[in-house]
Protein backbone atom coordinates (compact mmCIF):
# COMPACT_ATOMS: atom_id res chain seq x y z
CA UNK A 1 0.00 0.00 0.00
CA UNK A 2 1.52 3.48 -1.02
CA UNK A 3 1.05 6.79 -0.56
CA UNK A 4 0.86 9.04 -3.67
CA UNK A 5 0.93 12.65 -3.86
CA UNK A 6 -0.56 14.70 -6.43
CA UNK A 7 0.17 18.42 -6.86
CA UNK A 8 -3.03 20.18 -8.21
CA UNK A 9 -4.67 23.59 -8.29
CA UNK A 10 -6.63 23.42 -4.70
CA UNK A 11 -6.35 25.66 -1.43
CA UNK A 12 -6.19 22.90 0.90
CA UNK A 13 -4.28 19.24 1.98
CA UNK A 14 -6.86 16.71 1.63
CA UNK A 15 -6.31 12.67 1.61
CA UNK A 16 -8.03 9.62 1.16
CA UNK A 17 -7.96 5.84 1.13
CA UNK A 18 -8.45 4.06 -2.30
CA UNK A 19 -10.62 0.68 -2.35
CA UNK A 20 -7.14 -0.80 -2.84
CA UNK A 21 -5.45 0.48 0.34
CA UNK A 22 -3.65 3.55 -0.81
CA UNK A 23 -3.38 6.89 0.65
CA UNK A 24 -4.10 9.62 -1.98
CA UNK A 25 -2.72 12.94 -0.95
CA UNK A 26 -4.04 16.15 -2.79
CA UNK A 27 -1.72 19.04 -2.09
CA UNK A 28 -1.66 22.84 -3.64
CA UNK A 29 0.75 23.61 -5.98
CA UNK A 30 4.10 25.04 -5.22
CA UNK A 31 3.45 23.62 -1.51
CA UNK A 32 6.67 22.33 0.02
CA UNK A 33 7.50 18.28 0.39
CA UNK A 34 8.00 19.04 3.98
CA UNK A 35 4.37 20.31 4.55
CA UNK A 36 3.13 17.64 3.11
CA UNK A 37 5.29 14.74 4.82
CA UNK A 38 4.11 16.76 8.42
CA UNK A 39 0.66 16.15 7.34
CA UNK A 40 0.66 12.87 6.38
CA UNK A 41 2.94 11.71 9.70
CA UNK A 42 0.26 13.94 11.89
CA UNK A 43 -2.73 11.87 9.98
CA UNK A 44 -0.85 8.36 10.48
CA UNK A 45 -3.82 7.13 12.84
CA UNK A 46 -6.62 8.44 10.71
CA UNK A 47 -4.97 6.42 7.49
CA UNK A 48 -4.54 3.36 9.70
CA UNK A 49 -8.07 3.35 10.87
CA UNK A 50 -8.94 4.25 7.15
CA UNK A 51 -7.50 1.73 5.98
CA UNK A 52 -9.19 -0.98 8.55
CA UNK A 53 -12.42 0.67 7.43
CA UNK A 54 -11.88 0.52 4.00
CA UNK A 55 -10.55 -3.15 4.05
CA UNK A 56 -13.98 -4.12 5.85
CA UNK A 57 -16.17 -2.44 3.35
CA UNK A 58 -14.16 -4.22 0.46
CA UNK A 59 -14.76 -7.84 2.59
CA UNK A 60 -18.35 -6.90 2.48
CA UNK A 61 -19.02 -5.97 -0.96
CA UNK A 62 -17.19 -9.06 -2.06
CA UNK A 63 -19.82 -11.50 0.00
CA UNK A 64 -22.57 -9.42 -0.91
CA UNK A 65 -21.40 -9.99 -5.01
CA UNK A 66 -19.91 -13.66 -4.07
CA UNK A 67 -23.48 -14.69 -2.95
CA UNK A 68 -24.22 -15.19 -6.81
CA UNK A 69 -21.92 -18.00 -8.12
CA UNK A 70 -20.47 -17.65 -12.02
CA UNK A 71 -17.73 -20.04 -11.75
CA UNK A 72 -19.43 -22.30 -14.67
CA UNK A 73 -21.23 -22.40 -17.55
CA UNK A 74 -23.98 -23.76 -15.85
CA UNK A 75 -24.34 -20.97 -13.62
CA UNK A 76 -24.08 -18.55 -15.65
CA UNK A 77 -26.63 -20.24 -17.53
CA UNK A 78 -29.00 -20.87 -14.60
CA UNK A 79 -28.02 -16.67 -13.80
CA UNK A 80 -29.72 -16.00 -17.46
CA UNK A 81 -32.32 -17.63 -17.38
CA UNK A 82 -33.60 -15.68 -14.24
CA UNK A 83 -32.65 -12.44 -15.36
CA UNK A 84 -34.61 -13.45 -18.50
CA UNK A 85 -37.58 -14.29 -16.33
CA UNK A 86 -37.27 -11.29 -14.00
CA UNK A 87 -36.13 -8.29 -16.49
CA UNK A 88 -38.57 -8.43 -19.59
CA UNK A 89 -42.02 -8.62 -18.08
CA UNK A 90 -40.93 -5.48 -15.41
CA UNK A 91 -39.65 -3.85 -18.85
CA UNK A 92 -43.28 -4.90 -20.26
CA UNK A 93 -45.22 -3.38 -17.68
CA UNK A 94 -43.56 0.10 -17.41
CA UNK A 95 -42.69 0.55 -21.55
CA UNK A 96 -46.10 1.16 -22.30
CA UNK A 97 -46.95 3.26 -19.25
CA UNK A 98 -44.27 5.74 -19.98
CA UNK A 99 -44.52 5.57 -23.57
CA UNK A 100 -40.99 4.34 -24.25
CA UNK A 101 -39.81 1.71 -27.11
CA UNK A 102 -36.47 -0.01 -24.85
CA UNK A 103 -34.36 -1.46 -28.02
CA UNK A 104 -31.39 -4.64 -26.90
CA UNK A 105 -31.54 -5.63 -23.24
CA UNK A 106 -28.18 -7.19 -22.21
CA UNK A 107 -26.89 -8.63 -18.93
CA UNK A 108 -23.93 -8.31 -17.45
CA UNK A 109 -21.72 -9.13 -13.93
CA UNK A 110 -21.19 -5.28 -13.09
CA UNK A 111 -20.80 -4.48 -9.65
CA UNK A 112 -20.59 -0.81 -10.59
CA UNK A 113 -23.77 -0.29 -11.24
CA UNK A 114 -27.20 -1.88 -11.16
CA UNK A 115 -28.11 -0.58 -14.90
CA UNK A 116 -27.22 0.92 -17.78
CA UNK A 117 -28.98 3.34 -20.44
CA UNK A 118 -27.74 4.29 -23.91
CA UNK A 119 -30.39 6.86 -24.23
CA UNK A 120 -29.18 7.63 -27.99
CA UNK A 121 -29.68 3.66 -29.28
CA UNK A 122 -31.95 2.85 -26.62
CA UNK A 123 -30.24 0.16 -25.53
CA UNK A 124 -30.41 -0.96 -21.88
CA UNK A 125 -27.58 -3.07 -19.67
CA UNK A 126 -28.56 -4.40 -16.25
CA UNK A 127 -26.28 -6.19 -14.11
CA UNK A 128 -27.19 -9.72 -13.34
CA UNK A 129 -26.39 -8.96 -9.26
CA UNK A 130 -29.98 -7.39 -9.50
CA UNK A 131 -30.60 -11.16 -8.55
CA UNK A 132 -29.61 -10.52 -5.04
CA UNK A 133 -32.09 -7.52 -4.18
CA UNK A 134 -35.72 -7.98 -3.83
CA UNK A 135 -38.13 -7.81 -6.44
CA UNK A 136 -39.13 -4.14 -5.46
CA UNK A 137 -35.89 -2.90 -5.97
CA UNK A 138 -35.52 -4.47 -9.15
CA UNK A 139 -38.18 -2.87 -10.17
CA UNK A 140 -36.81 0.43 -8.97
CA UNK A 141 -33.76 0.01 -11.21
CA UNK A 142 -35.44 -0.89 -14.44
CA UNK A 143 -37.52 1.82 -14.20
CA UNK A 144 -35.16 3.96 -13.50
CA UNK A 145 -33.35 3.39 -16.70
CA UNK A 146 -36.62 3.09 -18.94
CA UNK A 147 -36.29 6.85 -17.27
CA UNK A 148 -33.54 7.69 -18.83
CA UNK A 149 -35.14 6.96 -22.42
CA UNK A 150 -37.07 9.95 -21.56
CA UNK A 151 -34.05 12.29 -19.83
CA UNK A 152 -30.90 10.86 -20.04
CA UNK A 153 -29.35 13.07 -16.94
CA UNK A 154 -30.50 12.80 -13.53
CA UNK A 155 -32.55 16.32 -13.47
CA UNK A 156 -35.35 17.74 -11.74
CA UNK A 157 -36.92 16.37 -14.70
CA UNK A 158 -35.75 13.20 -14.11
CA UNK A 159 -36.71 12.99 -10.49
CA UNK A 160 -40.21 14.16 -11.33
CA UNK A 161 -40.35 10.72 -14.14
CA UNK A 162 -39.22 8.59 -11.42
CA UNK A 163 -41.76 9.99 -8.79
CA UNK A 164 -44.43 9.64 -11.37
CA UNK A 165 -43.81 5.76 -12.37
CA UNK A 166 -42.23 4.78 -8.46
CA UNK A 167 -43.28 7.07 -6.38
CA UNK A 168 -40.74 4.81 -3.45
CA UNK A 169 -37.70 5.04 -5.73
CA UNK A 170 -36.06 7.11 -3.01
CA UNK A 171 -37.29 3.89 -0.90
CA UNK A 172 -35.70 1.63 -3.31
CA UNK A 173 -32.63 3.18 -3.84
CA UNK A 174 -31.48 3.26 0.16
CA UNK A 175 -32.38 -0.39 0.32
CA UNK A 176 -30.21 -1.36 -2.27
CA UNK A 177 -27.67 0.47 -0.86
CA UNK A 178 -28.22 -1.11 2.80
CA UNK A 179 -28.20 -4.39 1.20
CA UNK A 180 -25.36 -3.91 -1.17
CA UNK A 181 -22.91 -2.80 1.53
CA UNK A 182 -24.55 -5.99 3.48
CA UNK A 183 -25.77 -3.49 6.62
CA UNK A 184 -28.42 -6.50 7.34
Amino acid sequence: MAIKVTYRRTSRLSMRIAKNGDVLVSAPIGLSQETVTDFIEKNREWIQKARIRTQEQQEKRHAFFSQLPLDTPEQRENVLLRMQATIPPLIQKYAPLMKVKPGRITYQATISRWGCCQPRTHELAFSVYLLLLPDWCIEHVVVHELAHLLEPNHSKRFYAIMDRFFPRWKEARKETKRISKMEI
